[in-house]
């Protein structure tokens, strides 16, 4: 039995063979519609969610399983008091495997220490988000047509966006070099810089959202400002619309470069940009059925 609790569960061998697999399940659907007969997920959900929650139960059924759950904190035993390692004994008598989110960082940690059964974690806080992860390596991938020797510009909200703090971390396997592109409010936190240091990534960090910036990147990863991660509403409103993209401000870019965006966005992406072939936030929401349905199997 294994858990995903961060990318670095992955080898870097089985991401690749995990995102091969993706591939073969997007090719070919019906050839997986029964791996997961007489199988039950649930999806133990503390946080609102709109895309993992969905593509995780879609993935489910689409091979051959069942799902169970609750989709908020409020519908389930945590309202009363529960704990997650009680939770997670008690599912475990009912499911097969669970993908859980959960807005405190290192429940879904804490859960596998308590469960007879594997645990995804779709989200903790503002610490990880690997299913996300493998679906953008998909993506990135799937347009880039290679992982490795990428420039990634990474804006917005960096402090607080777990997607980015997963891409990171997996992305250290494939020589990536990053642009992190935030106010001083929401700068990658140190950890992560530490971590690309002692991994020898390469990267740069500024506030300005520059042509040059632009032109030079590969994938540009948008992120949205997360209101529910501030405590200062005041700080929120003040930063929540420093970074937008226009599609004019694409007009020099890469012929090859791709928008992507761990979505829901606000006004982070002008809708002006949906129409351009660089723009790829929807079809990687797609991707993420598939890449869901890869770690499920």
């Amino acid at each position: 039995m294994r858990h995903l609790i961060d990318p670095l569960d992955f080898s870097q061998e089985e991401i690749t063979s995990l995102l091969d697999l993706a591939d073969r399940i997007r090719s070919d659907p019906a050839a997986y519609q029964d791996v997961a007969a007489h199988k039950k997920l649930a999806t133990l959900f503390y946080e609102p969610s709109t895309r993992t929650r969905l593509s995780f139960e879609a993935a489910m059924l689409n091979l051959g399983g069942h799902v169970l759950g609750f989709p908020s904190e409020t519908v389930s035993s945590a309202s009363k008091g529960e704990s997650v390692a009680d939770t997670i004994r008690v599912v475990s008598c009912y499911a097969d495997i669970v993908a859980m989110r959960h807005p405190k960082e290192g429940a879904p940690f804490r859960a596998s220490r308590y469960s007879r059964i594997p645990v995804i974690n779709a989200g903790d806080g503002a610490n990880q988000h690997p299913s996300q992860t493998m679906l953008d390596l998909y993506s990135i991938y799937k347009t880039q047509g290679t992982l490795r020797d990428l420039t990634i510009t990474m804006v917005g909200d960096l402090k607080y966006g777990r997607t980015v703090h997963s891409l990171l971390m997996a992305m250290s396997y494939f020589n990536p070099t990053f642009n992190f592109v935030a106010c001083n409010e929401l700068q990658m936190p140190q950890e992560y810089k530490d971590f690309c240091n002692e991994h020898g990534i390469r990267y740069r960090e500024t506030r300005e959202f520059s042509p040059d910036v632009i032109n030079e990147s590969d994938i540009i990863y948008m992120t949205r400002v997360q209101r529910e991660r501030f405590s200062d509403l005041e700080e929120y409103e003040r930063v929540k619309n420093l970074y937008n993209l226009h599609n004019s401000m694409l007009d020099d870019s890469k012929p090859t470069v791709r928008i992507l965006h761990p979505l829901p966005r606000v006004g982070e992406i002008s809708q002006d940009v949906d129409d351009n072939p660089k723009a790829y936030y929807f079809q990687q929401a797609q991707n993420g059925l598939y890449a869901r349905q890869a770690i499920i199997c």
